[in-house]
């Protein structure tokens, strides 16, 4: 669900723009480490993290701790998430000294689904990403010009474009994502040579993670997105389209 752009979205200059693609084009050879190395001289400290504690995101977490440990990291905590997940973020914080911070909708769930007559995810889900993360992100970004995410162009065709560092129309930040030209195998590699925390339930089949409801162990040969609202036709939550 689409819904209006608070008034705050920064628009930016054609010339801003052409200077972001210069960068990604320097930055597509540059190392995960180099391209946050590069992030922080350039916007910290207004620069952020959203992480929803996947295998990518956990990898970044372990490399900001060494380049960066007081960039603002923070979750969207729809009131839906594993409690697999909830414990990861103790894990990290043990592990890093990163403490990610919870970002909430202003309503908790029980709030949320009586105003709304009963689970929002089962009715419309794209409302219910919409309004338990979209909005939240909204909010977040205003404090900062840039943020970092953990996708990757191989996950789906939605992501198969995504430059390292792009202007972001939906939040009005500078986009960038030091993994986008990595592949899944190069991730959990890391994850096993460093002994990165990571969500113990991609053990048991969830090869990506979201909020409980919407999320179920992917089968044999699937996709590895496959398990994300399925049999809906929904395979976004939205944060990294476009739209």
């Amino acid at each position: 669900m689409d819904g209006p752009k608070p008034a705050s979205v920064r628009v930016p200059s054609p010339e801003e723009l052409e200077e972001l693609a210069r960068y990604s084009q320097r930055l597509e050879s540059a190392t995960p480490e180099e391209i946050i190395t590069w992030a922080v001289e350039r916007y910290f400290p207004r620069l952020t993290m959203a992480t929803a504690f996947g295998p990518e995101g956990c990898v970044i977490l372990s490399m900001l701790a060494r380049i960066e440990p007081r960039v603002y990291v923070f979750n969207l905590d729809t009131g839906y998430q594993f409690q697999e997940t909830l414990e990861l973020r103790d894990r990290i914080a043990e592990r890093y000294g990163i403490v990610v911070d919870f970002q909430r909708p202003e309503l908790s769930v029980e709030e949320y689904e009586r105003l709304n007559g009963g689970p929002v995810y089962k009715t419309d889900p794209d409302r219910c990403c919409f309004q338990r993360k979209i909005e939240v992100l909204h909010r977040v970004a205003r404090g900062f010009d840039a943020w970092m995410s953990g996708i990757r162009r191989d996950q789906s065709p939605h992501r198969a474009n995504a430059p390292i560092v792009g202007w972001d129309k939906k939040f009005g930040l500078v986009k960038i994502s030091p993994l986008a030209n990595w592949t899944r195998k190069q991730v959990w590699d890391r994850i096993v040579y460093e002994n990165i925390p990571y969500n113990p339930l991609h053990d048991r089949g969830y090869t990506s993670i979201g909020c409980w409801p919407c999320t179920r162990p992917v089968l044999l040969g699937e996709d590895e997105r496959a398990g994300r609202w399925s049999g809906t036709g929904k395979i976004e939550c939205g944060l990294h389209t476009a739209d």
